[in-house]
Formats: structure tokens, C-alpha cells, sequence
């Protein structure tokens, strides 16, 4: 390091030219200001700063810890059940969320020895149960408003029938009789509807015990999801052309189209509180998972790559449950809605997909 040069004074310069007391005093200064010198080298050097970055091992695998971090890594590591990792995407939606556990359950299709079954679990992935035992296909879960009922469509009776079991198993009720294939149920939050999607003949509404069965559209519907308050149905629909998202009073009136989109996905789910849609889109084999407001505006992308879709959202706010293919097999992951988090709860050699969030 340099230093800039130093000039004597004025005054310095009269003192050597000074004799006797005079010249002996200018030697003492000058012998003093170098000393000063000598000692400033040691310490004037800005002390030297580590960069993390530089020092850590990118090949090392982070150990697991409890709480999700809102750390980028560039890639997930799989998870164990109930074990967080760091998230690999970056915030798009700065926000504030729990550091608690996921809570609540979650209800999925899981496939088990060649057939779609019905399983639940807790949010953080620990208690993993099958509620059926079916020897046909049974899908499209979804957790009743109080988390006490799973309602889930099946074709074990020979075509597709919606059905309803206790969370905790037993007590397995079928509520239609052959009014169509049938599809994606869902109560309402006030206790007092199911609606579904009645494959060519629109989407449908019936009691909680199966009766008073009828349809509020007449087009090809799908995937319809109520609102936290009740009050909307979202949907998806080719009715415009592509399919997209759309909105929906209760009676099938006043649709709204919320998306124009391509390569539109199906399932979507509210948040909390009805204001955004969760939902996903992409071309086959790489889908993503997207929020948007439900006038259209403010389309934020919360993953990035790994074939992701269906997504619901935690009743809390804090997370959404999703399906991924990144691992080579369809497991369930969480990931807060600023898109950090990112978690995978299943770790299975069979598929565990369609994840519906319930209390």
C-alpha cells in the first residue's frame, strides 16, 4: 500500500536551518513524524472481510433442519417427511410467513399396487394413511370445511361416482347413482353443497347426502373449487377457445374469464382470503405453479421446472401443496406463496398426487 508524500512545513524548514537548541529539536520531530509512519503501515489496511460463498463446499449436501429456510440453492434436495430444506426459487411475492409446521391434513390420491387409492396425511408428511381399499380407481380428493370428511370420486361401482369417508377412515358412503361420470367434489364452506363436474353436462351441485342432484352450466366444465366465503365457484373451461379460468356465483351466473393463458392446466384453489388463485399451466412435461388475482391482474410464478401441478392452498395462507415430477416420480411438495420453502413431504416409490389441504 502507498502513502501519499509528505513535505516539510514552513516551519520546519526555519527550525533546520536553526542552530544549536533548534537543529537538535527539528531531529527529535522528524524522528517522531517517522516513527508515526512506521506504525500507521500495520494498521491503516482495511481488515480483510470472508466471503462465505468462497469458503463453502458446493458439492456438500446441507444437513436437514426443521424450518424451511428462505435460502436459494440451486437445486432440491428429496426430503424425508417433515424435513425442510432450503428453496431453489427465488421471491417473486416478498411475505411474511409462520416458521410452525404446516398444520392441518392433507388428502391425496396415492397409487398402490397398480390402482389410484385414497390417502391422507398430516401437513408436515408424517402419519401417512390409505382411507381406501378400492379395485378401481378412486381420485380427486378434497377435504370437507371442518377437515372431518374426505370427498373423492371413484369408479368401483363401474362408472364414476362421487363417495365420502370420515378423515379417520370408516363409515365410506356413496352419494350418486348414475347421473353421469363424475368428478372433482367439493363442499361448500357454509356445509350445505357439493358441487362436482358431470363430464360433458356441466358443473353440478347436490346436498351432502347425495340428494337434489342438478347442473349450473351447460358447457364442459371442470375442476371447480368454492370460495372461502362461499359466495364464487372457480372453474376451468374451453367455453372461450383455449381453456383458461374462470369465476362464477354460486347459481352459475355472472361468469368471469380470469386467465388468457396458453397451455391452461385444471385444478385451481383460493386463498384464504379470496383474493388470488393458485393454479398451473405449461406445456406437457413442464408445468408450473402460478398465483394470480382473480380480476386477472398481478400473474406471478412461484416454481421453475420439475413438471408441477394442482396445487391448494394451506386454510392458514402460508403454504400450497402441489404435485412434482422433479424427482422422477409424482410426489407432494409445499411451497410458501412468495415462493420460497420449498418442501417435499412424500418420498415413495409409487405416485402421490392431487393434494387437497384441509384442517
Amino acid at each position: 500500500m502507498q502513502f501519499p508524500q509528505r513535505h516539510l512545513s514552513s516551519t520546519d524548514k526555519f527550525l533546520l536551518t536553526g542552530l544549536g537548541c533548534g537543529m537538535f529539536l527539528a531531529c527529535l520531530m522528524a524522528g517522531y513524524f517517522i516513527y508515526v509512519v512506521q506504525s500507521l503501515r500495520g494498521t491503516d489496511q482495511p481488515s480483510p472481510t470472508i466471503d462465505p460463498v468462497l469458503f463453502s463446499d458446493p458439492t456438500s449436501t446441507p444437513e436437514p433442519f426443521l424450518q424451511p429456510s428462505n435460502t436459494a440453492l440451486p437445486t432440491v434436495i428429496p426430503t424425508l417427511a417433515g424435513t425442510f430444506l432450503p428453496t431453489p426459487v427465488p421471491s417473486p411475492i416478498p411475505g411474511f410467513f409462520s416458521n410452525d409446521p404446516p398444520a392441518g391434513k392433507i388428502a391425496f390420491t396415492c397409487y398402490v399396487k397398480q390402482i389410484d387409492q385414497i390417502c391422507v396425511m398430516n401437513a408436515d408428511g408424517t402419519n401417512r394413511r390409505q382411507l381406501t381399499d378400492f379395485s378401481a380407481t378412486a381420485f380427486y380428493p378434497s377435504v370437507s370445511p371442518d377437515g372431518g370428511t374426505v370427498y373423492f370420486s371413484s369408479r368401483q361401482s363401474g362408472r364414476f361416482e362421487i363417495y365420502s369417508i370420515p378423515i379417520n377412515g370408516g363409515g365410506l358412503e356413496k352419494l350418486t347413482n348414475d347421473i353421469g361420470s363424475l368428478y372433482g367434489p367439493e363442499l361448500s364452506p357454509d356445509d350445505e353443497w357439493i358441487v362436482f363436474a358431470n363430464q360433458g353436462s356441466g358443473l353440478w351441485l347436490m346436498r351432502p347426502d347425495g340428494k337434489n342432484p342438478h347442473p349450473i352450466t351447460d358447457r364442459d366444465d371442470i375442476d371447480p373449487t368454492w370460495s372461502p366465503d362461499g359466495s364464487q365457484i372457480a372453474f376451468a373451461s374451453s367455453r372461450a377457445g383455449d381453456r383458461q379460468l374462470f369465476v362464477m356465483n354460486t347459481d352459475g351466473s355472472n361468469i368471469r374469464q380470469v386467465t388468457d393463458l396458453d397451455h391452461m392446466g385444471g385444478r385451481s384453489a383460493w386463498s384464504p382470503d379470496g383474493t388470488r388463485l393458485a393454479f398451473y399451466r405449461g406445456p406437457a412435461g413442464d408445468h408450473n405453479i402460478y398465483i394470480i388475482n382473480t380480476d386477472g391482474t398481478g400473474l406471478v410464478q412461484l416454481t421453475n421446472g420439475g413438471d408441477n401441478l394442482g396445487p391448494s392452498w394451506s386454510p392458514d395462507g402460508d403454504w400450497i401443496a402441489f404435485t412434482s415430477y422433479r424427482d422422477g416420480n409424482n410426489e407432494i411438495y409445499i411451497i410458501h406463496p412468495d415462493g420460497t420453502g420449498l418442501t417435499r413431504l412424500t418420498n415413495n416409490s409409487i405416485s402421490d398426487w392431487q393434494p387437497r389441504w384441509g384442517r
